[in-house]
């Protein structure tokens, strides 16, 4: 029995971690049946490429408009899409700025980390899962860093929402 406990402890350990990246801190995450089809003739190729499964929105984006919450008075449309059977991907707002902006990408609700999980393709940009959404702010305007994370793997991008950022 004596031998059996470091194995058990192992065992759960490694479950419990796997679970904390699954859903860090408990993070929501939209599910896959909030991935937008986009209809008619549409052609797409994936920009702003993050660790190869995300394509980020743009550097820059240039408007911002009321947003109706109260704790978030500013929204800004930014979407977002990620490669199809990738491991799930974690984006989040680094605490430092967790109380100047948030996200929620497709039914996710207004968080400052979401876990996208793994889906499979579902559209007509191939291998490309896309999801509307965007930012949050407290003010108009904002230079925002963005963590993601894919497995082991991290990016920091930064994002200029209404207002240009260097």
């Amino acid at each position: 029995m004596r031998r059996l406990l470091p194995v058990l402890a192992l065992a759960l350990a490694t479950t419990i971690a796997a679970d904390a990246w699954s859903s860090p801190t408990g993070a929501p995450g939209p599910t896959c049946g909030s991935i937008i089809v986009p209809g008619g003739q549409f052609t797409w190729r994936p920009q702003r490429v993050v660790l190869g499964v995300v394509s980020a929105p743009p550097a820059y984006i240039p408007q911002t408009v009321s947003s109706g919450e109260s704790l978030w008075r500013y929204w800004s449309k930014a979407g977002i899409v990620i490669r199809a059977n990738s491991r799930p991907v974690l984006v989040s707002v680094p605490r430092a700025w967790r109380g100047r902006a948030a996200i929620s990408w497709g039914d996710a609700r207004i968080a400052s980390a979401l876990v996208f999980p793994s889906c499979p393709p579902s559209s007509s940009l191939g291998n490309w899962n896309p999801y509307s959404g965007g930012f949050y702010l407290r003010s108009r305007a904002a230079c925002i860093p963005l963590v993601f994370r894919v497995g082991e793997r991290t990016a920091t991008v930064r994002f200029g929402v209404g207002k240009r950022c260097r």
